[in-house]
């Protein structure tokens, strides 16, 4: 599980990252192209940035999906629990339970749509003709207004993002049944930060 969990955390990054430089490298170029250098200018506006905004919301939209799944492993998603917590441990843990197997559905459901709907979508021509069948008559589906790409690729995110937080759900809610523990996470924690103790922060006597 740990060789899983380093690459949706990787995985999530880059997606961060990358659309960070794309609007960044947007951004300047909008900027810099109106400033009358010759030469400099020409080459500017002879450069086609017009896919950056597409691109950047399709790798926020993969990167909200697989971010979905990493928030149910980590335990960061927001849950309203003061009335689950008032029960007794033994009617808190059906509720729990319930929660993370209605978890598991809704997000299997969405993930079994989804590809259904990719598959649609195009992906059946493009798998088709990739594997040498026949592809007559079949739709190769839309594409993407500025990057031209074929639609069902970026909704892709739907099937695998969604599939990814069921097994998630599945994966705590197993934890759960025997553990009685649910992911919890600390919002005061910093990674790379060493944990201060009251000895660190009390002024310390000098010798005379």
């Amino acid at each position: 599980m740990k060789v899983l969990d380093h690459l949706e955390e990787w995985f999530i990054a880059s997606l961060m990252g990358l659309a960070t430089v794309i609007v960044f490298l947007a951004v300047l170029h909008r900027y810099l192209s109106g400033v009358a250098v010759p030469g400099l200018q020409d080459w500017l506006l002879s450069l086609n940035f017009s896919w950056a905004q597409e691109a950047t919301i399709y790798l926020f939209v993969w990167m909200a999906k697989f971010g979905a799944a990493y928030g149910v492993r980590t335990g960061i998603h927001v849950g309203v629990d003061v009335f689950i917590n008032r029960m007794k441990d033994t009617n808190r843990a059906r509720f729990v339970l319930f929660g993370l197997l209605a978890g598991v559905l809704f997000t299997g459901t969405v993930a079994a749509l989804g590809a259904n709907f990719v598959w649609d979508n195009g992906a059946h021509y493009a798998i088709g003709r990739a594997i040498g069948l026949k592809v007559e008559g079949m739709s190769a589906g839309p594409t993407t207004p500025d990057l031209e790409w074929p639609t069902w690729v970026i909704y892709l995110a739907i099937p695998l993002g969604s599939s990814l937080m069921c097994f998630r759900f599945a994966q705590v809610a197993w934890s759960f049944w025997h553990t009685g523990q649910l992911p919890k996470h600390d919002h005061t924690f910093v990674e790379g930060l060493d944990e201060v103790t009251p000895d660190d922060v009390a002024p310390k006597a000098v010798a005379p």
